[in-house]
């Protein structure tokens, strides 16, 4: 991927894929879109447009197509974990060519399909820290001052590539540990701000004893899988985050959209009992977001 310009392929340019894209685009990258046939006729016509505190506001061209054609150098998968098995028809396998598969979905379970589905070592796992939105088709709303991706593999092209794009790459080497660092922010932030309707300002402050009780079970699952995370280090992302910061797990449900909740809390769940690790508290708020997952 030595080279100056890479194409890409943006598989769901919701609120995460549209951003990326749209900077990629306008930093001179060939971005094409992958989604359905309403999306990829009004990004055809009008380009990404986006509303960022960060990066300003800014509409750019990118190509859009509801299949993926031809080999691209990267793969952003930026669907939901509930779109994923529908998702991935724009994206056949015999088509990837050498291209790596940049999934950047939520939770842990994600990777092991998609390694089934496509050649194991093309699929490098990511994640990435930010409040964007998709407002309607083709409109991104990026409310967060921070876009912070991570790359478990030595990209270092494609991570110059991003940079120069306008985010914040890190290269990790451990896989797991750079999952469950994300997993452990953001199931207490997706399960507490959603299952209260609020935003992270009122739940450090109006349930912070909830809080720390839930950073104290999910991290040491985390430290039981594996990963050196601590509930004081989480708890000062949280007193750091925006105080009007919402999950998109929050504004799904708000919206009356399908919530992770399975691919967030599940996933939590799944590995305390893997370890034998007590989780009541998660337990519970997974619990009663059952019914607005089933809404």
């Amino acid at each position: 991927m030595t080279k100056n310009t890479v194409t890409v392929a943006i598989l769901g340019p919701g609120g995460v894929g549209g951003l990326i894209g749209a900077l990629l685009a306008r930093g001179g990258h060939r971005v094409v879109c992958l989604a359905g046939e309403e999306t990829t006729a009004l990004l055809r016509r009008e380009g990404l447009r986006v509303q960022s505190t960060q990066y300003g506001d800014f509409t750019t061209p990118v190509e859009a197509d509801t299949l993926l054609r031809e080999p691209v150098d990267v793969t952003f998968v930026t669907v939901k974990q509930t779109a994923l098995p529908a998702a991935l028809d724009r994206v056949p396998p015999q088509v990837l060519g050498d291209g790596v598969v940049v999934p950047l979905l939520n939770g842990l379970d994600h990777l092991a399909a998609l390694r089934r589905h496509y050649p194991a070592g093309q699929v490098v796992a990511g994640t990435i820290r930010v409040e964007a939105t998709r407002t309607s088709p083709g409109r991104i709303a990026h409310t967060s001052p921070f876009t912070a991706l991570e790359l478990a593999a030595p990209l270092a092209d494609l991570a110059s590539h991003l940079r120069h794009a306008g985010l914040d790459v890190t290269l990790r080497t451990d896989e797991s540990t750079m999952l469950w660092d994300k997993l452990s922010f953001l199931a207490p932030f997706a399960l507490l701000t959603t299952r209260y309707q609020s935003a992270v300002g009122a739940i450090r402050d109006e349930r912070r004893s909830e809080l720390l009780a839930v950073l104290d079970e999910i991290t040491a699952v985390a430290r039981a899988a594996g990963a050196p995370v601590t509930a004081e280090a989480v708890l000062s992302f949280f007193d750091r985050a925006p105080e009007m910061m919402k999950s998109s797990m929050q504004r799904d449900a708000e919206n009356g959209h399908p919530i992770e909740l399975d691919a967030i809390g599940g996933a939590v769940l799944r590995a305390a009992a893997t370890h034998r690790i007590e989780t009541p508290i998660t337990a519970r708020l997974v619990a009663e977001l059952v019914p607005t997952a089933s809404q």
